[in-house]
């Protein structure tokens, strides 16, 4: 069982699909235009780059959220295939444009600028979104208070918040490099609805959460309470910001 398949992704995409939105309108989408959406999810910007009558093909690692995504409507319009994102087997340049929403930030990079150098056309488009590191981030910082900071791995997905490491990943391959900077509000009804997404829904958090033992998944769910209700309104809904860049390059 991946990462992924655990907790509910969809509920992730729900909140994420402007982003998405975004993701697709920074790429050609119209009538003819073979696109990739790579680590598509449950395949809310493949659809919607489809409904816009792009011949669309998503690639996700994850069967799971592939078996959502073609059971919504309009499913039967795209090409789901199961594969990594850095190694999708699909056929060289066979791509107008390719697009990821918060998807090829968690693969690692070498190999990711690699894989969308080679399946784009010359002159093809990319378009992708990813986190920014944010100093107040309910998600994040109790993670690091009950656990630790993360240990120092090569790659991480907030790198592709940083714009000289955006830049310095593709200049190779990619020109027309332009980062766009955006700003999600993370919204819920309660706090309860919030801690739930925590507990139950995200698979990043669930995943962390399953790894630890009784006690010490006590104390991080108990961090993630607190840092949640600073946020929470006297209506009782919990509301934050998130920062986000949408990137946009093209294929030498």
């Amino acid at each position: 069982m991946s990462t992924w398949s655990v907790g509910r992704y969809e509920a992730v995409a729900g909140y994420i699909a402007p982003i998405a939105a975004e993701v697709v309108a920074a790429v050609p989408t119209g009538p003819g235009t073979a696109l990739v959406d790579l680590a598509c999810g449950t395949g809310n910007a493949a659809l919607r780059a489809a409904g816009l009558g792009a011949q669309v093909t998503g690639v996700d690692i994850t069967p799971e959220l592939l078996a959502i995504a073609a059971a919504k409507p309009g499913g039967d319009t795209v090409d789901w295939v199961a594969a990594d994102a850095s190694a999708t087997g699909l056929p060289d340049a066979a791509f107008d444009a390719a697009i990821s929403n918060m998807g090829i930030i968690f693969v690692e990079p070498t190999a990711m600028v690699a894989e969308l150098a080679r399946v784009l056309k010359p002159g093809g488009a990319l378009g992708f979104s990813a986190w920014v590191r944010a100093g107040d981030n309910p998600f994040f910082t109790p993670i690091v208070e009950v656990l630790g900071p993360p240990a120092t791995a090569p790659y991480s997905p907030e790198q592709w918040g940083v714009p000289e490491l955006v830049h310095a990943r593709l200049k190779a391959e990619f020109a027309d490099v332009a980062i766009q900077n955006g700003v999600l509000t993370w919204r819920f009804g309660s706090l309860d609805d919030a801690v739930r997404f925590i507990t139950d829904e995200s698979p990043v958090h669930v995943s962390t959460l399953a790894a630890l033992d009784e006690a010490t998944r006590a104390r991080l769910v108990t961090a993630f309470t607190a840092a949640l209700a600073a946020h929470q309104s006297p209506d009782g809904t919990v509301a934050f910001d998130a920062p986000y860049a949408v990137i946009t390059a093209h294929r030498r």
